[in-house]
């Protein structure tokens, strides 16, 4: 059983991996033998988590990227080819979100920005990464952290939610376009995560009581839970996945 989720010799390039549900799965997709490539705006922030990979027996390198800056994503493969050859799994997980309200009374630079870092930059990501794993004739996983925000209606977090959708669909196409080669590309959906991105959810205690209520599970996801999926479906026990979202909200959704 433990082959099923094996990564040894396979290349793991995540994004926004220096804290919350990034950080998590390049910890663990290196703790299942993958090498993995560190990545965030600061380099010390990356190199930080590639040590204390490194402390653990796993493999870590740090290439800094700005997500919103093509020449930055395009650099990131580019390094990473070199450095390793290759490039298996992909996870798209760096977001923002810097508007928080009605969405008619979004400005147009948050508008921007939003679909700038949530959407674009995956496409683009993608875009590089898809036909190299294709021309390599090894198949490969794309995942792409998106959001419950994508599947429900909301009040303040509208222009977010668009974005994550559109990840959704981003999702789907790939699945469709590179399937032949092998390449699967799949959506997790995290509901609310302890995280610093999700800290106005449960810092106050109230409002993580609040959150608890309508949640079946009772209470609020880590990001090891993530994680868990991340490496399920970049690894042989995921292979016949591809085009979907699963959604890890603790039945948020169901109820």
């Amino acid at each position: 059983m433990a082959g099923l989720f094996e990564l040894t010799g396979k290349v793991a390039v995540v994004t926004g991996s220096t804290k919350g549900i990034g950080r998590a799965i390049v910890e663990r997709m290196a703790e299942h033998g993958a090498r993995v490539v560190v990545s965030s705006r600061k380099r010390d922030a990356c190199e930080t988590v590639a040590t204390g990979i490194r402390a653990r027996g796993g493999e870590a390198a740090v290439i800094p990227c700005h997500i919103s800056r093509k020449e930055d994503l395009f650099s990131l493969i580019d390094q990473t080819n070199a450095l390793y050859g290759q490039i298996d799994i992909l996870v798209c997980n760096a977001a923002l979100n810097p508007y928080f309200g009605p969405a008619a009374d979004c400005p147009d630079e948050a508008f921007e920005r939003t679909m700038g870092a949530n959407v674009r930059s995956n496409f683009w990501l993608t875009n590089k990464v898809a036909p190299q794993m294709a021309a390599a004739g090894r198949g490969g996983s794309i995942i792409i952290i998106s959001s419950i925000a994508g599947l429900r209606g909301t009040n303040e977090l509208g222009v977010y939610a668009i974005s994550k959708a559109a990840d959704m669909q981003l999702a789907r196409n790939l699945c469709v376009e590179w399937g032949a080669q092998n390449i699967r590309a799949n959506c997790i959906a995290p509901g609310v995560i302890r995280t610093n991105f999700a800290r106005a959810l449960w810092e106050d205690p109230e409002v993580e009581r609040k959150r608890n209520a309508i949640t079946p599970l009772g209470r609020i996801g880590e990001p090891d839970e993530v994680a868990g999926c991340a490496v399920f479906l970049a690894s042989p026990a995921g292979n016949f996945i591809s085009g979907q979202t699963i959604v890890i909200d603790g039945g948020t959704t169901a109820g």
